[in-house]
C-alpha cells in the first residue's frame, strides 16, 4: 500500500546516519528509525516557497529526502516512514488528525497525518512529520502513560467520541498538538489533504516558510522571518533572519542545501513576505 517495493531501504538508512544497520520489526528497531529520522531530515516547506508540487510517490519522496538531502512536512515524511515501516515488517495504521496547537475550541480540518504501530505487545504513535513541537521518538499510545524524551515529556489523553489527543507537556501545563480517531486513512486520502496543504491560499504552508527541528534538549523552528531556539523549560530565544542570511541560516541549522537560484526564488519570496 505504501510503495515499499520502490523504496531503497540501504539508501534511506545512509541518509539518517545508520549505514549497515538490520532493521526487525521490534519496539528497539522502531524507536531508532524514528529518532535518526527525525535527527536528520528537517520539517520543512520550502518547496512550495519556489512555486513547486509536492508529490507523493515513492520516486519522489526518494528523489527530494534522501538523494538531494532535503525535508518535507508530514505527508511526505510520514509517507517515507510508513514505507520503511512496512519495508522491515510492522504493522501499523496511517490516521488523519486535527491540528490543535493548544486551541480545543476551533475545529480545524483534518490536514495532518500521523501513524500508529504495533511493536511486541504495544502500541505507538509514531509521527516523524510533526515539525519543532512533534515528538523525536515514538510515544506509547496508552491514556495516563507519559513518554520522556530527553527534556520533554509527551502522552495520549482521551476524550469522548473514541478522540485522542497527542499532547505535550510545558511549563503551564499540558498543552494540546493534535487529536485524531482510530479511523484508518490511506495513500488517496494523503493525496487529497496534500493538496489542499500545498496549494490553498488559507494553508499556513502556501503564506510563509516553515522550517523546523525537533530534538531531545532543544527546538529550533525557523517561521516567516523569525529564528527560534527553545528549551523544555520554556525558555527560548528568538531574531529576525535578513534575506541574505537565509542560505547559510538552512544549510547550517537544517543541512539543507539550497543552489544558487533556489536562494535567489526563496529570497524574493522572502522579501515579499517579510515586508
Amino acid at each position: 500500500m505504501w510503495q515499499a517495493e520502490k523504496l531503497d531501504l540501504d539508501a534511506y538508512l545512509s541518509r539518517i546516519n545508520l549505514p549497515g544497520a538490520t532493521p526487525r520489526p521490534d519496539a528497539d528497531t522502531l524507536g531508532e528509525l524514528h529518532r535518526a529520522h527525525a535527527a536528520w531530515i528537517p520539517f520543512e516547506n520550502l518547496e512550495i516557497m519556489l512555486g513547486r508540487p509536492v508529490p507523493l510517490d515513492m520516486t519522489a519522496l526518494q528523489d527530494k529526502m534522501v538523494a538531494r538531502r532535503r525535508g518535507g512536512y508530514c505527508y511526505e515524511q510520514n509517507s517515507l516512514f510508513a514505507a520503511v515501516l512496512e519495508r522491515v515488517g510492522f504493522s501499523f495504521t496511517a490516521h488523519a488528525a486535527r491540528v490543535r496547537m493548544g486551541d480545543r475550541d476551533k475545529l480545524l480540518p483534518a490536514t495532518h497525518m500521523l501513524l500508529t504501530v504495533e511493536a511486541e505487545g504495544e502500541r505507538w504513535v509514531a509521527d516523524v512529520g510533526f515539525g519543532g513541537d512533534g515528538p523525536h521518538a515514538p510515544v506509547r499510545l496508552r491514556e495516563g502513560v507519559e513518554t520522556r524524551q530527553g527534556g520533554w515529556t509527551f502522552s495520549v489523553a482521551r476524550e469522548d467520541g473514541g478522540v485522542r489527543v497527542l499532547r505535550t507537556l510545558r511549563p503551564e501545563g499540558w498543552f494540546d498538538l493534535y487529536a485524531f480517531t482510530e479511523e484508518p486513512a490511506y495513500p488517496p486520502d494523503q493525496f487529497v489533504a496534500n493538496y489542499y496543504v500545498s496549494t490553498h491560499p488559507d494553508s499556513v504552508f502556501t503564506q510563509r516558510p516553515i522550517v523546523q527541528r525537533p530534538d531531545a534538549h532543544q527546538r529550533i523552528t525557523f517561521v516567516g522571518d523569525r529564528l527560534r531556539v527553545a528549551g523544555p523549560d520554556g525558555s527560548s530565544e528568538d531574531r529576525e533572519v535578513s534575506p541574505d542570511e537565509l542560505g547559510p541560516l538552512l544549510e547550517r541549522e537544517f543541512g539543507i542545501d539550497l543552489s544558487e537560484e533556489e536562494l535567489g526564488t526563496l529570497r524574493q519570496r522572502y522579501r515579499t513576505i517579510s515586508g
